[in-house]
């Protein structure tokens, strides 16, 4: 089960984005949850249950490493 999620929270996902990223930073609750990626930028809806499958950690906001280029 996905524990509770807040807004400004990093979400390190299990593959990357075809940028590269893992990190994605969340943008919007909801029954869907809105994530943007650190790397490029990109919005992408996922519901809860897919972001529970896919999410490998999750950090509070502010506590993530900057992600490099």
């Amino acid at each position: 089960m996905l524990p509770d999620l807040k807004l400004e929270d990093v979400v390190t996902l299990r593959k990357p984005h075809p940028c590269g990223g893992y990190q994605w930073k969340v943008v919007r609750l909801g029954a869907d949850i809105g994530l943007e990626c650190l790397k490029c930028g990109r919005v992408v809806l996922l519901t809860r249950r897919e972001l529970a499958r896919r999410a490998k950690k999750i950090e509070r906001g502010g506590e993530h490493e900057p992600a490099r280029s």
